[in-house]
């Protein structure tokens, strides 16, 4: 039996900080003006937001901050109460600590207490995780309002002395792609514009080896000489479109929904130019496509909100949207379906 339909009634976003253009990252780290136009041809990244001051260093937004940012947001544009809410899901990748749970601290800040709250670890599938996951339990009848946050902040990772001229390439692809932000969503069984159909994962990383390794490192390793993040780009360049394409035609089938039926298009946000590569690939040509990594950074779980809460403002009843996110750590596909009511 189907699970009972279950509402996104808002969408908001925080960004820390003013946008960081190519022209002052190449400024910064004294690279020349091809490295700029690389940026811009190959990455098609144009802006991002950071949590770091690249001049001072100074951190001006933690995760739990930007949380704290979105989920007020969201909670004021669906005229929900924090004291209404009775379920809170977060995915990251970054969270501010290992303990307490970012979660927890950004319920602490709203004054939201006596509920389940879960924090799932995870790369850019974990926004469609946390969807998946409290609309799990909301269909059992047990929550009527969740508020579900994505989000990551790579501030914590810039080395700011580095020489990006002497970075191996697998280092170097993160200074360009990834910023920080976090979204949140309102859910209610009760009330909303768009109904969330579907938000289904599926891990597909049995036997391929990691796209992308975030490291850890206690005071035992404080002087580790590994990476603390490298990204195999080619391995995400190669796999990604196929996983994206897979991950489309289950959401469909499950659906019985035909190309043709879908009208907006929310494709993976890795990077501007691959956003656009994929988007082709998975030919849903009568589609509107729905981006923001090109002017706010890849900034991983984020990034589905970023575009769900561009969606809110443009679909319409009985319009159909399909989102696809793709985690390249261990290779996870992720989907979502909603529909305006």
């Amino acid at each position: 039996m189907d699970m009972p339909w279950v509402r996104v009634a808002s969408v908001g976003t925080a960004l820390p900080g003013p946008a960081v253009s190519n022209a002052e990252l190449a400024r910064r780290f004294g690279m020349d003006e091809l490295w700029e136009q690389w940026i811009d041809a190959f990455v098609g990244i144009r802006s991002r937001h950071l949590s770091v001051d690249l001049e001072t260093a100074e951190i001006h937004g933690t995760l739990a901050d930007l949380g704290t940012e979105a989920a007020a947001r969201a909670l004021e544009r669906a005229g929900t109460a924090a004291e209404d809410v009775d379920l809170l899901v977060m995915g990251t990748a970054t969270p501010d600590a290992l303990m307490p749970t970012t979660a927890n601290i950004v319920a602490d800040r709203l004054g939201i207490g006596d509920l389940p709250t879960y924090q799932l670890q995870s790369g850019c599938a974990g926004a469609v995780q946390a969807l998946e996951v409290a609309r799990s339990l909301m269909a059992s009848g047990a929550y009527r309002t969740a508020l579900v946050l994505a989000g990551d902040s790579c501030a914590k990772h810039f080395d700011l002395g580095a020489d990006l001229r002497n970075l191996d390439p697998s280092e170097l692809v993160n200074v360009v792609l990834f910023g920080d932000g976090v979204g949140a969503a309102v859910l209610s069984t009760e009330t909303g514009p768009v109904a969330l159909r579907r938000a289904a994962t599926r891990f597909t990383g049995v036997g391929r080896p990691p796209g992308q390794v975030v490291e850890w490192f206690g005071r035992a390793e404080r002087d580790s000489t590994r990476a603390a993040v490298t990204e195999d780009y080619k391995a995400v360049e190669t796999h990604v479109p196929t996983l994206a394409v897979e991950a489309l035609k289950e959401l469909l089938d499950d659906l019985g929904w035909a190309d043709d039926d879908v009208d907006f298009l929310l494709p993976p946000q890795l990077s501007g130019r691959m956003t656009e590569r994929i988007s082709e690939r998975l030919g849903l040509l009568g589609a509107q496509d729905v981006t923001r990594v090109d002017e706010t950074g890849n900034c991983g779980n984020a990034l589905l909100f970023f575009q769900l809460e561009r969606l809110m403002s443009q679909i319409g009843p009985e319009d159909r949207a399909v989102g696809i996110a793709v985690e390249s750590s261990k290779w996870i596909t992720g989907s979502v379906a909603l529909e305006g009511l």
